[in-house]
């Protein structure tokens, strides 16, 4: 399997909603399609943010809040 591939398919659309969502927040500006004009810095504070936000949520499932 690809590393890049998704281990789940079905929350493929979820992802990408949360990316547009992370992305906003951080103050970058996602457009729908190719955003390969967008630095480095951009991409990793936005990807950065997710793995941050993902992690939170299975901290808090762990203990249960």
């Amino acid at each position: 399997m690809a590393s890049n591939s998704n281990l789940v398919p079905e929350a493929k659309d979820s992802l990408n909603k949360f990316k547009y969502e992370v992305a906003s927040e951080v103050g970058v500006n996602l457009k729908n399609g190719y955003n390969g004009d967008l630095s480095a810095r951009d991409a990793g504070r936005i990807g950065g943010n997710m793995v941050k936000k993902l992690i939170q949520k299975a901290e808090s499932q762990m203990i249960g809040k």
